[in-house]
């Protein structure tokens, strides 16, 4: 449906109409920015009173958001940005579409000259790209270093899945099932198995007490330790 643009106290936000809404909501995401979506039977009107009333907590937390951007990657044709297995490069193309090479460990990506690679279309085209070689990586690597270090300490699981999450670097089910975060490939390889091993430690013990974390220490040497690493990293890079 069509979206409207305004410009509230200096801050850009769209309106974006939907069916399946039923109430007002606002989001506000990094090369996104500010999107109120507005139910399809309610006015544009007393949407704006509505962001209006919020107007202080949107700018708040779209500084913060615009803080988030200005901290990740800006891609030009200049980048040379490595993922675990991978040099991603960036060329100007003659297509009409993004699209991608990949030759050996080499993957380029081929950007529309008719477009702006500055632009947050591009940038998140390019994020996109990213983000779908990381997890192609996480599956060539997580799900058998899951079986491995379980194989190593005698634990079962059910299954490995990789998500795209950005609010856990990883989770295990009351059945044993382990969900991983795609964006694991972007840490060092003894915190991914950090993380491999909290879950498959969640085989056995169901909750975070005393008694999880004396088994996690069993597995895993200086779990506390790597558990304040990985607090370094953020899950949320785009």
């Amino acid at each position: 449906m069509k979206v409207k643009v305004l410009n509230i106290e200096n801050t850009e936000i769209k309106f974006k109409k939907s069916l399946k809404a039923k109430n007002i909501s606002i989001s506000i995401k990094p090369f996104i920015g500010v999107v109120v979506t507005v139910p399809a039977y309610l006015s544009y009107s007393l949407a704006e009173d509505f962001v209006l009333k919020k107007i202080n907590w949107i700018k708040k937390n779209h500084l913060r958001m615009v803080n988030k951007e200005r901290s990740h990657t800006i891609f030009n044709f200049s980048t040379n940005f490595n993922t675990k297995n991978h040099q991603i490069k960036i060329q100007p193309s003659k297509e009409l579409v993004f699209n991608t090479k990949s030759i050996k460990d080499e993957i380029f990506i081929n950007v529309p000259k008719s477009v702006n690679i500055l632009s947050p279309e591009s940038q998140m085209q390019i994020r996109k790209i990213v983000i779908e070689t990381w997890r192609d990586e996480a599956l060539n690597f997580l799900p058998k270093r899951s079986s491995e270090l379980a194989k190593k300490f005698n634990l079962k699981f059910r299954k490995v899945s990789i998500k795209n999450t950005k609010s856990r670097w990883g989770s295990c089910s009351y059945n044993n099932n382990i969900s991983l975060s795609l964006h694991l490939m972007r840490i060092p390889y003894d915190l991914i198995d950090y993380v491999i091993l909290h879950e498959l430690a969640h085989t056995i013990v169901k909750n975070h007490s005393n008694v999880f974390w004396d088994t996690l220490e069993n597995i895993c040497e200086n779990s506390k330790k790597l558990d304040k690493e990985l607090k370094n990293y953020s899950l949320i890079i785009f």
